[in-house]
């Protein structure tokens, strides 16, 4: 059976936890997402101990920011660790983009395009042009010219930025929650079935597994039901 097009964020408090949900994760999901709070406090160890033996896709979601140099020797230093993807931020610039691009040359670039905790008025606050949809579409399309090939916005984007984009452009959703999941500090949010039915490529899903009795059970759930709705 093939595992869901869902990245499982291990926002774990130790590196026994993210290993074992990573374990019980695996036989139903594609991916699992290594985030910068768990990836800060064990560095490189972290991604051995998630990908284990099954040899799942690593998503490595550092959302780097920084001058192009600087994100160059970042993307750099971290493609030696063989992830699948590798987040930067679209605000970072095209410049910032490519560099990361050229620099791990066998990892996939996600631009992260507005932070799904954003609502609008945070927009005009940082002097983002808004509407969300809007900046969103506008930084996707910076992102991709630049170089990258995978994208990263809410659900409620998704099918604008796929309109935007075309479908050779991998887009990942965070802000997934299954019906009668809590939002927590997402925003803009929707369920897996319609994320993927607007356009989405990979779904990012955590507290709603991770937070489960069994993580496991959890996520073979969702698989299911994404599985039906296709």
């Amino acid at each position: 059976m093939t595992p869901a097009p869902i990245a499982v964020a291990l926002d774990a408090p130790d590196l026994e936890t993210a290993a074992r949900w990573a374990a019980l994760v695996t036989p139903h999901v594609s991916t699992v997402k290594v985030g910068l709070e768990l990836y800060l406090r064990y560095g490189p160890d972290v991604i051995a101990s998630v990908r284990g033996a099954s040899g799942v896709r690593v998503f490595l979601d550092l959302k780097l920011h920084d001058i192009p140099n600087t994100v160059a020797g970042a993307a750099r230093a971290v493609a030696r660790l063989r992830p699948s993807i590798l987040t930067v931020h679209a605000a970072g610039g095209p410049a910032m983009i490519r560099a990361a691009v050229e620099a791990a040359p066998h990892t996939r670039i996600a631009a992260v395009t507005v932070l799904t905790s954003l609502t609008e008025g945070d927009l005009e606050r940082i002097g983002l042009a808004g509407p969300a949809d809007a900046a969103v579409r506008r930084l996707a399309a910076l992102s991709v010219e630049a170089g990258a090939t995978a994208l990263v916005c809410s659900p409620n984007e998704v099918s604008a930025v796929r309109a935007e984009v075309g479908e050779e452009i991998t887009l990942i959703t965070p802000g997934v929650r299954p019906t009668g999941a809590a939002t927590q500090d997402q925003m803009r949010v929707a369920t897996p079935e319609q994320a993927l039915a607007d356009g989405a490529d990979l779904l990012v899903i955590g507290r709603p597994i991770t937070g489960a009795a069994d993580p496991g059970a959890a996520a073979a759930a969702i698989a299911a039901s994404l599985r039906r709705a296709t």
